[in-house]
């Protein structure tokens, strides 16, 4: 897909961050961009930043762990438009402790809203853009540490999650020849309230005083002050969505933003694998 003017765009988790960025860099290209976003203030305002750049825009407040949220976006967008030519299933929030120490509240709500918001997504739209028989293209936004193994926490096992299934759809649609093309986005920190998720949590899936989130341990408690700094000064997401888009135009499977800080471990974990060896051990 190297034509984005009067192409629509979906994005989710539209507000903020690399979402909102994504949008930007749509509206930009001269796209009818589509925003959806948990959080209802931050999409008003969102959406009224993006109408300033002279492109048409729907804003749908959309909870992507709710299949009925994604469905009923998806008919709004068609709605509305028409089409759909890119979709960036990028909801995402930053949650759970160590394996050990996660409640189940913690698995429901960070799988609910990272996988279960990809698989949502891809469900409801991706049938739909095959079918246009026209260049349309999907990124799914993962992570580096769906790339390698890190601390054993939902977050983790999410991405990793989000990065199989767009390597298996990527596969299929190949093998049958279809227009629509898939990417999956693998940053690494980036400057964003990803660490102010807890902000979103619904109250169902809130951890009761001594469980998961509510009581880390010391040590998680140093790993959250230090990924804080690295969140800090780490990549812009407008440098992201920059990225994002080059590699949109050259149809670029995996897209890493930071490979400085993740080749290693990627790599260590691929020859440990073939090698069948135990995993490394990771400090973090």
């Amino acid at each position: 897909m190297k034509e984005f003017i009067d192409k629509v765009a979906v994005i989710t988790g539209a507000a903020s961050g690399i979402g909102y960025s994504l949008t930007e860099r749509s509206a930009k290209e001269g796209m009818k961009v589509v925003l959806a976003d948990v959080e209802e203030t931050a999409l008003k305002q969102a959406e009224k930043k993006i109408k300033e750049l002279g492109v048409e825009t729907l804003a749908v407040k959309t909870d992507v762990s709710k299949a009925e949220d994604v469905e009923a976006l998806a008919k709004k967008a068609l709605d509305t438009f028409g089409k759909v030519h890119l979709l960036c299933n990028n909801a995402g929030v930053g949650g759970g402790v160590y394996a050990l120490e996660n409640s189940l509240s913690d698995w429901r709500w960070v799988l609910g809203v990272n996988l279960w918001g990809v698989i949502h997504g891809t469900h409801y739209f991706a049938r739909i853009m095959d079918k246009q028989d026209t260049e349309c293209h999907i990124v799914n936004t993962a992570s580096d540490a769906g790339l390698f193994i890190g601390a054993g926490i939902a977050y983790t096992v999410s991405k990793h999650g989000i990065v199989a299934l767009s390597e298996a759809l990527y596969n299929e649609l190949r093998g049958k020849g279809s227009k629509l093309s898939v990417s999956v986005l693998c940053p690494g920190f980036t400057k964003t309230n990803l660490l102010k998720s807890e902000r979103n949590r619904p109250t169902e899936l809130v951890n009761q005083s001594g469980e998961g989130t509510e009581t880390p341990t010391p040590g998680y408690q140093e790993f959250l002050e230090n990924a804080k700094q690295l969140i800090e000064n780490g990549m812009s997401p407008q440098r992201v969505a920059e990225i994002v888009f080059d590699a949109i135009r050259q149809n670029k499977f995996y897209i890493i933003p930071r490979p400085d800080i993740c080749t290693d471990r990627i790599k260590a974990r691929m020859e440990n694998i073939l090698e069948e060896r135990n995993p490394s051990t990771v400090v973090s």
